[in-house]
């Protein structure tokens, strides 16, 4: 798999934020999409435990299932975009999954204050209603493949039940590790509980934003993702770019401080 960013840029001041942003735009639309039809998009277990509860009614489950195969259709368009590419000989495409987010995220907006999604409000029971849900699945698994193959796996910002566990694990690792170690442990408890709170202040604003102005809220989120897709996706230096395409070898110390880092993360490995 194909990194853009290794565990030592992840951290860095000018990353950091990227990451904080595209959790603040997942729990935006998430927030916006309740209020809008009463039901989660990121929440991919969620979606799975309704097409258990709804197989008595085989209509309302297809809806579900077309639901949950946008949000693994996105992953596979992302890695399609990323990996593929590469493994073709052609550049990774790094940021259009990203943009391809925003521009989804605004045109859910648009089309939504345009009246072609039907009534903003109530429960799912519009065929533009499941619309609106498949195209922000779809978003979303883009949002989430992009992050975490262009981060080794190391970065995940569409869903929370991976990183509060993590934050959990590298929290008891402050109470016995030392050293170096324990100053990794803190970077990734910091990052995951940043991304909690992210998450959460998204969601509150995305209530907001849904209860003032509709549809037209999804442009927050879009104008979010942008602006992270710009600050980390797109202006990347020359040599990160070489780097991630794999046209020149790793530096020997980067090579030989991979398996400490491993060590010092300990067990958990997403972000």
């Amino acid at each position: 798999m194909l990194t853009l960013h290794k565990p030592d840029q992840i951290f860095s001041l000018r990353h950091l934020p990227t990451w904080l942003m595209l959790t603040f735009a997942a729990g935006c639309v998430n927030a916006i999409a309740v209020v809008a039809c009463e039901r989660f998009v990121t929440h991919v277990t969620g979606t799975v435990t309704r097409l258990g509860m709804e197989v008595a009614r085989v209509r309302v489950l297809l809806d579900f299932a077309i639901v949950l195969a946008s949000f693994i259709a996105g992953a596979m368009a992302a890695s399609a975009l990323i990996n593929a590419r590469a493994h073709r000989g052609k550049r990774p495409l790094h940021a259009a999954p990203l943009v391809m987010v925003a521009l989804a995220t605004a045109g859910v907006a648009l089309a939504g204050h345009a009246g072609l999604l039907g009534s903003f409000g109530g429960t799912v029971d519009e065929p533009g209603d499941f619309v609106l849900l498949s195209v922000l699945s779809f978003a979303s698994g883009l949002q989430n493949a992009a992050v975490a193959t262009s981060t080794g796996l190391l970065v995940r910002t569409t869903h929370l039940t991976g990183p509060a566990t993590d934050l959990g694990i590298h929290l008891a690792e402050l109470a016995y590790l030392r050293g170096e170690a324990r100053r990794t442990a803190r970077r990734h408890a910091l990052l995951r509980g940043g991304k909690i709170v992210a998450f959460a202040v998204g969601a509150a604003a995305g209530v907001t934003l849904a209860h003032a102005i509709h549809y037209l809220a999804f442009l927050v989120p879009a104008a979010v993702v942008l602006a992270g897709t710009l600050l980390s996706f797109v202006h990347v230096g020359r040599d990160d770019r070489r780097d991630a395409q794999g046209q020149r070898p790793v530096p020997a110390e980067v090579v030989d401080a991979r398996p400490q880092a491993a060590d010092a993360r300990g067990p958990a490995l997403r972000a």
